[in-house]
């Protein structure tokens, strides 16, 4: 009695002990395996983060002369400037609002379309421009107010806003506390404004190949949204039903309170 009962034991024990082994739902990038070292996939292709309206720009242009290139820049007293970014202690935020048409208004060079454009892009295409009267300029261009609104299971759900315009997913997450332990690893949805269009991709932070894909790095706006797992949908189910329980209970409670309190004053 005593061996078959052991034997059942080791067995339970076997069995439990292969299933937490294998269930590994927290863990990213599974498929790496037991190596210690190894070459990720790389994103194929380019997606630079390209500029549209309503993005904010910091554009600052200097030379050797700083009197030559001081018509280039935006007057710290610029009405465009937004003024929860202007501050005494913060003397850089001296910025450019695209308007709808994807277009910006610089100093001396007027109307500028960067709709479309990478930064990169808008600053060769500045530089070009202030050349042709300033020798050697130096022209940076960066986005100030770059957003990545995240959600769904993750510890600090919020709208994340950078400076960086190299931002991936896991950036972003990690920004929000990384995920909960109810967030599924493998079902991470990035939402993508692009043109007229939303389009949307499940990224899977279970397999290495993430880092292949085009919707790792993040463009302006962006959604991103980790769905949560059974076992938070159960819980929330429970919750529910339980403050569904407790409300009509309670409200009977009133009701029979109210009627007792009137047939104690009839009998009186």
């Amino acid at each position: 009695m005593k061996s078959r009962f052991l034997i059942v034991m080791i067995a339970a024990v076997t069995l439990l002990s292969c299933t937490s082994s294998k269930d590994n739902t927290l863990a990213y990038f599974n498929n790496l395996g037991d190596a210690t070292s190894g070459v990720l996939p790389n994103v194929q292709g380019n997606y630079p983060v390209r500029l549209q309206p309503d993005d904010e720009l910091v554009i600052s242009v200097t030379s050797a002369v700083p009197e030559a290139t001081a018509i280039y820049n935006v007057p710290m007293n610029n009405p465009a400037t937004r003024s929860s970014l202007l501050t005494a202690t913060n003397p850089r935020s001296q910025t450019y609002l695209v308007d709808n048409q994807g277009y910006i208004m610089m100093p001396k060079l007027g109307r500028i379309a960067v709709g479309g454009k990478t930064t990169e892009e808008v600053r060769e295409y500045i530089t070009e421009q202030v050349a042709k009267d300033v020798k050697d300029p130096f022209v940076r261009v960066e986005i100030v107010n770059f957003g990545i609104d995240v959600l769904g299971e993750v510890k600090n759900p919020h709208r994340v806003v950078t400076g960086q315009q190299y931002f991936t997913v896991l950036d972003a997450l990690a920004a929000c506390g990384d995920l909960t332990e109810y967030g599924k690893r493998d079902r991470v949805y990035v939402i993508r404004t692009e043109g007229n269009q939303r389009t949307y991709h499940r990224l899977d932070l279970t397999s290495s190949e993430v880092f292949s894909s085009p919707y790792f790095y993040m463009q302006q706006n962006d959604v991103v949204y980790v769905e949560p797992n059974q076992i938070r949908i159960d819980n929330s189910k429970y919750n529910q039903n339980n403050a569904f329980k407790l409300s009509v209970i309670s409200t009977i409670v009133s009701g029979v309170s109210v009627i007792a309190s009137l047939i104690i004053a009839l009998a009186r």
